[in-house]
């Protein structure tokens, strides 16, 4: 092999390379503005904040110190999420967190409420789990007084 098929050999694999990094980042930006024209999730945030974390912006830490912040976020749940920024600590901060679990919800094709809450509070599976029903009693009923009140 002469140098300039290996020139070709380099700059088809730059190329390539390229062509993936570009299309990798036009799928997250697309995937972002397609959440963005979501209903709102405002109502099932504050309903899940309430249940999680007393509507408070510094709960105490939950399940023996292995959940943070305003909705009790494991670092499980943070790193099944992905992010492209920021610590699982930084989950104590309420934006970041939701940032989270949107990211989380999308990663699992998660499109309702229900299975947003069933999801935050039992994993990927928490929607087909029986012991996911009651805390989504709990969730729906703030979100039905919620909106009744406002």
């Amino acid at each position: 092999m002469d140098a300039a098929e290996r020139r070709f050999l380099v700059w088809l694999f730059v190329a390539g390379l390229v062509a993936f990094v570009v299309l990798t980042l036009l799928i997250f930006v697309v995937g972002e503005a397609e959440g963005a024209q979501a209903p709102s999730l405002r109502p099932l945030f504050d309903a899940l904040w309430a249940e999680e974390g007393s509507s408070s912006l510094k709960p105490a830490d939950g399940d023996g110190g292995t959940s943070i912040g305003p909705y009790q976020i494991g670092y499980a749940y943070w790193l099944d999420a992905r992010m492209p920024d920021g610590t699982w600590q930084d989950c104590r901060d309420k934006v970041y967190a939701e940032r989270v679990m949107k990211r989380y919800w999308q990663r699992y094709r998660a499109t309702t409420d229900e299975q947003r809450a069933r999801m935050h509070n039992g994993g990927p599976r928490g929607p087909k789990r029986k012991s996911t029903l009651a805390y989504w009693r709990k969730v729906k009923a703030r979100l039905e007084k919620d909106s009744a009140c406002g």
